[in-house]
């Protein structure tokens, strides 16, 4: 049988074409899925203040603390009415943050012990992928800047946990001088210590940290993660920032006030570079506080409870998202999110899947916030804190919480009962097993905390106090 030349020319032709055709599909479904190329993929930084009060801020109703600049960019965005950080305090939620996920789920539940800087399996194990890592492999530059906190010993620290730069100190806390005591309250980059002549006041220091590193990396995509330790103790201002705040008659509170709009001068700062630099409208900026302000000179109201409770003033905070190019601006986002959600947010945006990432316990909020999904991020958020010793679930519009300091489980309405007055428990016992069975449920997947912090016996004592205060104010007679 004579076999026609026109099939030699198709056994060529049609193999490779298919080979062309199919690479082609492959390059624009891979196009589709990272959605632009290395150098168009938004920059990204996260700005995380320290014991910051919901009420600290212009767009959440402060009228003493001035923080124009943040209540700019607020407005540029999203406001998040219902932001939640997953813990009440600073290093779990610092870990959660981080991580994309409950930090129970890796026994993170507490701050580290001092001394922490010896053992290397207290903080967040490098076995946990941190937001940084999973953004590297998508060609960005990463950066951490200011408080770390989440591992003290320096196996631990940001450059072992996929950050490129790191300019700040290990501990939970420093002098705002910079001046160094002990290893965990000395400035370094990376690893090596800062001379003290090279700093000033950390929050400008870290400010001018970030700006140089975007000056250095403004052609290719950066992500920072900025965490000012500010306005944490110890109370410490410049006279620019003091003087900024001498209307405020209360000295605690101005100080603390001066701190605030120390970060806000910096973060005033910062737009501004993105701005001459012509990249603010690729750059995502979010903004929140690692957990309630403070118990002293913050403003969490109208929040019930402070930093370390899981009333709502402990775990609601000053929270927004601006991208000029990815987000309508003037937006109050009113459905619960949580710190969580950051990690799978923006990793999504910056070009990566992370529906595949199968660890996440957060969700992608792009959809929400652009309309594409009606429905909320999410059905039920849970807290648990020193294993168990406090725990809340928030289920709709209801709330249940393991209150350590009240020595009871109680319950609240949030729909209508915003401000945790009313406690309903004693009226719905099967709202609560429903509640309890659901906290259960998620609770088996974590673990047992690492090390414990003193967490505990502090919400005991503060209990005590509270009441003694409470019974001294009354008449002799009326004492118990």
């Amino acid at each position: 049988m004579r076999i026609h030349p026109l099939f030699y020319a198709l056994k060529i032709f049609v193999p490779t074409a298919f080979i062309a055709f199919f690479s082609i599909v492959v390059l624009l479904g891979f196009k589709s899925n990272i959605g632009l190329d290395v150098q168009e993929r938004p920059n990204i930084i996260v700005v995380l203040t320290d014991d910051q009060g919901w009420a600290d801020v212009g767009f959440n109703g402060a009228t003493d603390i001035p923080t124009e600049h943040l209540d700019k960019l607020a407005e540029e965005g999203v406001i998040f009415s219902n932001g939640y950080v997953s813990h009440p305090y600073c290093s779990p939620s610092r870990a959660g943050l981080l991580t994309g996920r409950y930090q129970a789920r890796f026994g993170h539940d507490c701050n580290m012990p001092y001394q922490g800087e010896n053992d290397d399996t207290i903080g967040t194990p490098l076995s946990e992928k941190m937001i940084s890592e999973a953004l590297k492999k998508h060609g960005y530059t990463t950066s951490a800047i200011g408080k770390w906190h989440v591992g003290d010993h320096p196996n631990l620290h940001p450059t072992n946990q996929g950050f490129d730069h790191w300019f700040g100190f290990p501990g939970g806390g420093m002098n705002y001088w910079g001046m160094p005591n002990g290893p965990l309250r000395t400035v370094y980059r990376n690893g090596v210590e800062v001379p003290q002549n090279e700093l000033s006041y950390l929050t400008d220091d870290f400010t001018d940290e970030a700006i140089g590193f975007i000056k250095k990396n403004e052609d290719r995509p950066f992500f920072i993660y900025l965490a000012y330790n500010a306005p944490h103790a110890p109370n410490h201002a410049r006279k620019q920032y003091l003087e900024n705040t001498k209307h405020i008659e209360y000295a605690g509170r101005s100080i603390y006030g001066a701190m605030v709009n120390a970060v806000d001068h910096g973060i005033g700062r910062i737009d501004s570079t993105l701005v001459a630099h012509d990249i603010k409208d690729n750059t995502v900026i979010v903004f929140l506080s690692d957990n309630g302000g403070r118990i002293e000179y913050a403003d969490n109201r109208p929040n019930r409870g402070h930093k370390g409770m899981l009333f709502e003033g402990g775990i609601k905070v000053p929270f927004f998202m601006s991208w000029p190019d990815g987000l309508k601006g003037n937006q109050h986002y009113e459905q619960p999110v949580s710190s969580l959600d950051l990690y799978p947010t923006l990793l999504n945006i910056a070009g990566g899947q992370a529906a595949s990432e199968k660890q996440l316990d957060g969700a992608d909020l792009m959809p929400y916030l652009k309309g594409e999904n009606k429905g909320k991020p999410h059905d039920l958020l849970f807290w648990r804190s020193s294993g168990g010793f406090e725990y809340a679930v928030r289920n709709e519009q209801y709330k249940l919480y393991k209150s350590a300091y009240k020595d009871k489980v109680l319950l609240f309405d949030l729909e209508n009962d915003p401000l945790e007055r009313h406690d309903i428990a004693d009226e719905n016992p099967d709202l609560i097993a429903a509640l309890k069975a659901e906290y259960l449920k998620w609770d088996s997947k974590n673990i047992k905390p690492g090390w414990f912090d003193p967490h505990a016996e502090n919400v005991i004592k503060e209990e005590a106090k509270v009441k003694s205060e409470r019974n001294k104010s009354l008449s002799p007679t009326e004492r118990d």
